[in-house]
């Protein structure tokens, strides 16, 4: 569903990472005018190159923990590296860009009067105790463990929203993003889907955590984003948290099998110990999203898998080459 709505002017932070790149184009393609932000810590150059041809779309080199000025009406806050290898890489950076980067985005809303929208994650539930995950659920976050950088970020990050809208009036949309993957996640990016595709494709072997029963629902981008703006463009009583993610559940090691048969891979998956803190069951609660939003995924996981696998093939092939999306 492509969400119709006035042309504005729409502010992307974390604008050329995996997410970042296919809202801009999303948000392109509906007429706005798109300032893409992004510090490059883990976002590419390459893809957003391919939307540079317009004039409605600027793209920034920025770090949001440094305090920005800019004319806005709308801001999608997707800055922050969201794999563990990434955010783990630098844990203060990736703190300080959930809380402070949130707070300087915060501000810039109030002052312009603009909308903004925080990517929050499912990582908020930490390894839940509750299944499948609702928005009311509290959650189970280590708060001192390696992944708490980011889980422990993103939880204060929603806190700061609810609280610049209490007191400031500030309109606010927080998504909880569960598992998602597609075209543009980067080879190195560290997390299943990617993994799994990259040894696939090169023949390695299919390094599972743990014995594989543990479950994630995988989420497919183009869905996702279609889910980003059906919240923004929702009336203003609805704030969030809601639940972004597909409710089909399925183990690593299903994952890991479709993977092999869908490569034509010769390789063997192999165990390896499960990370501190490794959620054992995700899966999210879509009930809010699909009574407020009528929203729910679309694209079943083969698919999917089909489309990010020939993405991969492709960039494994020509690594240097700038490729755009991947029909």
């Amino acid at each position: 569903m492509t969400v119709k709505t006035v042309p504005q002017r729409i502010l992307v932070t974390g604008g050329a990472g995996f997410l970042g790149s296919h809202l801009c184009e999303a948000l392109l393609r509906s007429g706005h005018h798109v300032t893409c932000l992004d510090n490059f810590s883990t976002g590419l150059r390459r893809n957003v190159r391919h939307l540079e041809h317009t004039d409605r779309f600027n793209l920034i080199e920025h770090d949001i923990v440094t305090p920005l000025n800019l004319e806005v009406d709308q801001i999608f806050n997707l800055a922050c590296p969201a794999s563990p290898p990434h955010y783990q890489a630098d844990p203060v950076h990736t703190t300080l860009t959930c809380v402070l980067g949130s707070m300087n985005l915060l501000e810039l809303a109030q002052r312009h009067g603009a909308r903004i929208f925080q990517a929050s994650t499912s990582e908020v539930y930490g390894d839940p105790s509750v299944h499948p995950q609702v928005e009311s659920y509290w959650g189970n976050v280590n708060s001192f463990g390696p992944r708490a950088c980011y889980d422990e970020g993103k939880r204060c990050a929603e806190t700061l929203f609810f609280d610049y809208h209490k007191s400031h009036g500030v309109s606010i949309k927080i998504a909880r993003i569960f598992n998602t993957y597609g075209p543009r996640m980067r080879p190195d990016d560290g997390r299943v889907v990617s993994n799994f595709i990259v040894q696939a494709l090169k023949g390695d072997d299919i390094t599972i955590y743990g014995d594989g029963s543990q479950t994630r629902s995988f989420c497919f981008v183009d869905d996702l984003i279609d889910g980003f703006l059906r919240l923004m463009a929702s009336p203003d009583t609805l704030t969030g948290p809601v639940n972004l993610g597909n409710p089909c559940e399925f183990t690593v090691g299903e994952l890991a099998r479709h993977v092999i048969e869908l490569t034509g891979s010769s390789s063997k998956m192999v165990h390896c110990p499960l990370p501190t803190d490794d959620p054992r069951q995700r899966r999210p609660n879509i009930s809010l999203a699909m009574r407020e939003l009528d929203w729910q995924p679309r694209t079943t996981l083969l698919a999917g898998l089909k489309r990010t696998i020939r993405h991969f093939d492709r960039l494994l092939a020509n690594p240097d080459h700038e490729f755009a999306e991947v029909a």
